[in-house]
């Protein structure tokens, strides 16, 4: 089945664009906007409305396959491409992308993939963003051309089964920390909340004292709204390196300290944090998440520790899984390009024996979204993210729904 045609068109995604880095530095808010200069190039305010680009690939027999191109909320930090806008990279696809698809057998999706992977401008890479996007479409292509789920294509081609049990979705809150997680615990999430502790003076507290109260909070509130007796979700928290402004980025004992009394406060739930530090680049992330890890497993802390930040490519989360940095990678599926690499690094985690979360951000759409679930259920990481936006029910529903439809339709084939 040949690819005859590709199309693109302007979209939004399903969040916005954020200077991390201003609002670290404490840009305050005003309603749903930040005041403030940007201080991240490529920003023309503090929070920029998302954009995405819907890459529509379209084959010899009529069918149109899609994905959608789209970047991190906090785009052009911790080592990530700049800036994704729709004006400026629809040429870029047009130019690159559509020459090199037109005439092409949509009969393997790793050789596409790979093979617009290597498209390179003046001896770069493509943007991340349009990598994503653009691998979204061509694995719905191939799995249009030969009639099966885009699951049951991955699997086939990296040697694994599509999965007959769900995958525990993690939930995020954004600022919402309250309201959102009484959504989350009613509609059952597996992993929750997230809680975009992003700030020390007003969310985490100079002490840590302010996202401790929450976590008593959080505990209780599960306990008080739960509809089982047994229903316990894993406490999934985002500090964005809080912990070590606090308390210093490489002061492993008191870090770790701190990181003890939450998880008594969290008990009985499982308690994992997100990017504790921020180390300000790669290797010193690696270095700061393994000493970490280090100090919480001699003390038998029931923590995990997640690495995020700086860990960006499948070559940085294979640099930390081989590391031990951290008890879980998030593989933030926009920042690897292709979705490709998601399944890759979902499996080379698994293989060394570190936690996979398959993330992504908040400003994604609901194609991403469908996309990401269909390649978590062919290669099972630990978990994967409810996307896109923050108001939790429609990200869940999106990733829920989906998934869903994939076991149904698995079902379905294996009683025949």
């Amino acid at each position: 089945m040949k690819i005859v045609d590709v199309i693109c068109s302007k979209g939004r995604t399903g969040f916005f664009f954020d200077d991390q880095k201003a609002i670290k530095m404490g840009a305050e808010t005003n309603g749903a906007a930040y005041v403030g200069t940007p201080v991240t190039p490529g920003f023309k305010s503090i929070r920029v409305a998302g954009e995405a680009i819907s890459v529509m690939i379209v084959l010899e027999d009529g069918q149109i396959a899609y994905g959608d191109c789209a970047a991190v909320q906090y785009s052009g930090a911790g080592g990530r491409d700049p800036l994704f806008l729709a004006d400026e990279f629809i040429p870029v696809i047009e130019k690159y992308i559509k020459p090199a698809l037109i005439g092409r057998e949509a009969d393997s999706f790793r050789k596409l993939a790979a093979d617009m992977e290597a498209i390179e401008v003046d001896g770069k890479k493509l943007h991340t963003a349009i990598r994503y996007g653009v691998s979204q479409a061509l694995l719905d292509a191939v799995a249009r051309a030969h009639h099966k789920m885009m699951a049951e294509v991955v699997a086939e081609e990296y040697g694994t089964k599509v999965s007959d049990k769900e995958i525990p979705i993690f939930t995020q809150s954004g600022d919402n920390r309250y309201e959102n997680t009484d959504k989350m615990i009613m509609k059952g999430a597996q992993v929750l909340p997230h809680a975009l502790i992003n700030n020390v003076e007003t969310k985490l507290g100079k002490k840590g004292e302010l996202l401790a109260d929450y976590v008593v909070w959080l505990r209780d509130r599960i306990k008080e709204l739960r509809a089982e007796s047994d229903y316990a979700p894993v406490m999934h928290i985002d500090v964005y390196g809080t912990i070590g402004q606090a308390f210093g980025v490489n002061n492993y004992k008191e870090m770790a300290d701190y990181i003890g009394k939450l998880a008594e406060l969290a008990a009985p739930f499982k308690l994992r944090i997100e990017g504790p530090m921020d180390a300000e680049g790669r290797e010193a992330q690696m270095i700061a998440l393994r000493e970490l890890r280090k100090e919480i497993d001699s003390r038998n802390i029931p923590v995990e520790l997640v690495a995020d930040e700086w860990c960006n490519t499948l070559e940085d989360i294979k640099y930390f899984a081989d590391n031990k940095a951290g008890h879980m990678i998030q593989i933030k599926t926009p920042d690897l390009g292709g979705v490709n690499n998601v399944a890759e690094a979902v499996l080379y985690c698994k293989e060394k024996g570190i936690g996979a979360y398959q993330g992504g951000t908040c400003n994604e759409t609901d194609r991403s979204a469908q996309v990401c679930v269909n390649i978590a259920m062919a290669v099972q990481p630990d978990q994967m993210l409810a996307k896109p936006g923050m108001g939790v029910d429609e990200g869940y529903m999106i990733v829920y729904n989906e998934m869903q439809r994939i076991l149904a339709v698995n079902k379905a084939k294996k009683s025949k």
